[in-house]
């Protein structure tokens, strides 16, 4: 059994549901079916090479999810490209990957621009879906480790970091989600999150059990909101900062949310007294996963009736199935219950590696490990705390920036003598991204115009909200950036 089969099961079980409501109109299971098994033939057409790789650079759309079931049942390789990203870094997945078919609606086409890979554009899969309609379901013929996608987590020393995620992940992450959340042919998904992100370990969980996905008919809270209150949403996962949006509308109240049943929150922590109102606004239905891009989604989860308990307010849930997640020491001894050390994990959830990077995936997975990057303690009832984290990576409004690209773009500038970017927690986004400059002799060079170079090269995601200017940044006695006492003096200069 692969990940589509799970689509291709609920279609023959439930043909006359609605598989997704999207503003263009309703799709049912049968002809979502027909659809997605055309687009696969067409996919193959294209590209009969199994294993090969297909680009996805589409907004939240019914055509964003068809494409992508698509090339799930095609035996191809799923590669997402973020529509809010650039174009010098969706080139970048794209000269990692080699897709060999790039799909793309018109908002994208620019960042595209000059990338190898044959084209469908989202207004052609119609016509791509007529010339093989009817074509048979295909079928798969590929292990269990076989790679269903690459998703990019991260660079380094200006390469990004592909995690490979195998079908047995895929399959791990769908039972998971479909057992822990009770997942039944009543759900009404909002689609809020990236599809490209998050959103996409829901997709098949929810089509697995007869339900439906919401595409909303616009962008940001208010939308949001309509789709809740007028189309009868009943879960969505989304970063904490959406969730306060939310609650923050004009006249907004419980009444907006009348089928709520799951609120599903991630991408960023939610502090305690956050957690509090959460549960007084919108009541008992909050709930939340740990995972990773290299063990996606759902290592850990905490349920609604988990939250009833205010000490477990701080932590990320209990380990889910088909894994193990324990506590290591440095010298790579499992520390007991209640010792804070690395966060590790192991079992089917886990990515097979990272794409044409052998040594970092040496570094990452060691003895059948994935080696987080997270500290944390697993307290005595298996409830996992995390402290903070190994990596510096910074989780903003649910997405992952890792300061060393940020790092390599600052210095780019030329009156940048070195720097060094953090987070800072905050209210809104979780955390925001922060940057501490030490400017060459004679240089100058005002907070905007650093701002600005940075946005320019990485987008608005992961530039610094703030630039914290030192005449000499702090450092250790051999020389190296004291990350730590620069971002203590920049959360007492914003006290």
């Amino acid at each position: 059994m692969f990940p589509i089969d799970f689509f291709w099961r609920a279609a023959q079980r439930w043909p006359d549901r609605i598989a997704i409501d999207a503003p263009e109109g309703a799709i049912r299971y049968d002809a979502l079916a027909a659809r997605v098994a055309a687009l696969a033939a067409g996919f193959t057409a294209l590209d009969p090479a199994p294993q090969s790789r297909v680009g996805i650079c589409v907004g939240n759309s019914a055509d964003h999810i068809a494409a992508l079931l698509a090339v799930l049942a095609c035996g191809k390789v799923w590669v997402p490209l973020n529509p809010k990203s650039t174009r010098h870094e969706i080139r970048r997945i794209i000269d990692a990957t080699e897709p060999s078919i790039l799909v793309l609606d018109a908002a994208c086409a620019d960042l595209l621009d000059g990338a190898p890979g044959a084209r469908v554009p989202t207004a052609g899969l119609a016509d791509l879906a007529a010339v093989h309609a009817g074509a048979p379901r295909p079928v798969i013929d590929l292990p269990a480790d076989a790679t269903q996608a690459i998703k990019f987590t991260g660079g380094t020393t200006g390469a990004p970091k592909g995690v490979m995620q195998p079908y047995r992940a895929w399959m791990a992450n769908i039972t998971n989600q479909i057992h822990a959340w009770g997942f039944d042919e009543h759900e009404r998904y909002i689609v809020a999150a990236p599809i490209t992100h998050g959103t996409s370990t829901y997709l098949l969980p929810i089509l697995a059990q007869g339900g439906c996905h919401v595409v909303l008919g616009g962008a940001g809270a208010e939308a949001v909101r309509t789709a809740f209150r007028e189309r009868g949403g009943t879960v969505c996962f989304m970063p904490p900062t959406l969730v306060y949006m939310l609650m923050a509308l004009p006249g907004a109240s419980r009444a907006d949310f009348p089928r709520l049943r799951r609120l599903i929150y991630g991408g960023a922590p939610m502090p305690p007294e956050k957690i509090r109102q959460v549960r007084d606004f919108f009541g008992p239905v909050l709930g939340t996963t740990y995972g990773q891009t290299e063990a996606p989604q759902i290592l850990t989860v905490m349920l609604p009736e988990d939250f009833e308990d205010p000490q477990n307010w701080a932590a990320v849930g209990r380990t889910t199935w088909f894994s193990d997640v324990a506590i290591m020491a440095p010298d790579g001894g499992l520390l007991p219950t209640g010792e804070v050390g690395e966060v590790v994990a192991r079992g089917d959830l886990l990515m097979s590696g990272y794409w044409r990077l052998p040594e970092k995936t040496a570094e990452t997975l060691v003895d059948g490990w994935l080696h987080t990057g997270d500290r944390g303690l697993i307290d005595a009832r298996g409830y996992l705390y995390l402290k903070d984290r190994l990596k510096d990576m910074v989780i903003t409004g649910g997405f992952n920036v890792y300061p060393v690209d940020v790092e390599n773009a600052l210095g780019q500038h030329p009156a940048v003598h070195e720097c060094t970017v953090f987070g800072l927690p905050d209210d809104k986004w979780g955390e925001t991204v922060q940057a501490a400059v030490q400017l060459r002799p004679g240089e100058q060079a005002s907070e905007a115009e650093l701002i600005a170079f940075v946005r320019e090269r990485l987008g608005p995601v992961q530039t610094p909200k703030h630039i914290h200017f030192h005449d000499s940044l702090p450092r250790s006695p051999v020389g190296k950036v004291l990350k730590s006492a620069v971002r203590d003096a920049a959360l007492a200069a914003t006290a």
